[in-house]
């Protein structure tokens, strides 16, 4: 069922949405993030979030405590067990590529290059919902983000497909970058096709970066299966892709997307910060 967020009127916060794709990706204008929001600012935010999946706030100059500020308008701040934090601001990830780099080296897999579409924190048994990203230090030219509209993804399946998937779980496996950090969680496995509890949209929901494997298959099958929702994420219809620049901040509901993070920038030290949202859970499976 759809929330009131959902049926929220944006434009009678002030708001300005400009669609960057169809389905997926809006440009939000009339806010600044750096100043407390009103219930109202609040209700319409969500309410655009829901609907295209993820927003996208230029021109905004704002420190790591004002990014925690408003990201904690909409849920309770989560501090992700492996990425560097500030101890004092310790809800605020550093996305770093060179830390990155070295970090996949010690994971004893290689994941292949193009193909880690993912969202955050699926390894949990209740993964956080959304997710506040800022950029810090840019590169010139690219380092763009993708983010996939996991909705259109599924409904694009053909009817055959979306039989063989459904039902079916896969596992998100975190354990070697878990246990390089100290840290213990067992393999969880969620469905593939998932139901969003307040769009009501059915999702199509893998992440390639944590091994995944479908239960109840022989390895061939398995790996044919997921070759076919890999081969969904990588369509640019269904995609977001955006360019980043100084003064951005990116606000995304972890449950209706995956997304993607292009180094194409060299050695450049691409540094981004990133603060998660937690929830009760809110998947009708669970």
């Amino acid at each position: 069922m759809a929330s009131t967020a959902s049926t929220f009127d944006v434009s009678s916060a002030g708001l300005v949405i400009r669609p960057v794709q169809p389905t997926i990706g809006a440009e939000v204008e009339g806010v600044d993030l750096s100043r407390p929001l009103t219930d109202e600012l609040r209700t319409a935010i969500r309410a655009a979030l829901l609907k295209w999946k993820v927003l996208f706030f230029r021109d905004q100059s704002i420190d790591d405590a004002q990014q925690a500020a408003f990201a904690a308008n909409f849920g309770p701040l989560y501090t992700h067990p492996t990425t560097r934090h500030d101890p004092a601001n310790k809800e605020v990830h550093a996305i770093a590529a060179r830390e990155d780099r070295e970090y996949e080296k010690k994971l004893g897999y290689k994941l292949r290059a193009g193909e880690a579409y993912h969202t955050d924190t699926s390894w949990r048994l209740v993964p956080t919902w959304g997710a506040v990203l800022r950029d810090v230090n840019l590169p010139e030219v690219g380092g763009d983000t993708i983010w996939v509209d996991a909705n259109l993804a599924y409904e694009t399946l053909s009817p055959e497909l979306k039989a063989r998937l459904e039902g079916r779980h896969v596992t998100h496996n975190f354990v070697p970058a878990l246990e390089l950090s100290g840290h213990d969680y067992p393999i969880v496995a969620h469905r593939i096709v998932r139901t969003h509890r307040e769009t009501g949209q059915k999702i199509l929901w893998v992440n390639f970066s944590q091994q995944p494997q479908i239960l109840g298959l022989e390895l061939s099958e398995s790996r044919e299966l997921l070759e076919e929702v890999l081969r969904q994420y990588k369509r640019p219809d269904l995609q977001a892709r955006f360019s980043w620049r100084p003064g951005t901040v990116a606000f995304w509901d972890n449950r209706a997307t995956v997304h993607f993070a292009v180094r194409n920038y060299g050695d450049f030290p691409r540094e981004l910060h990133r603060i998660l949202i937690a929830d009760e859970p809110l998947w009708t499976d669970l």
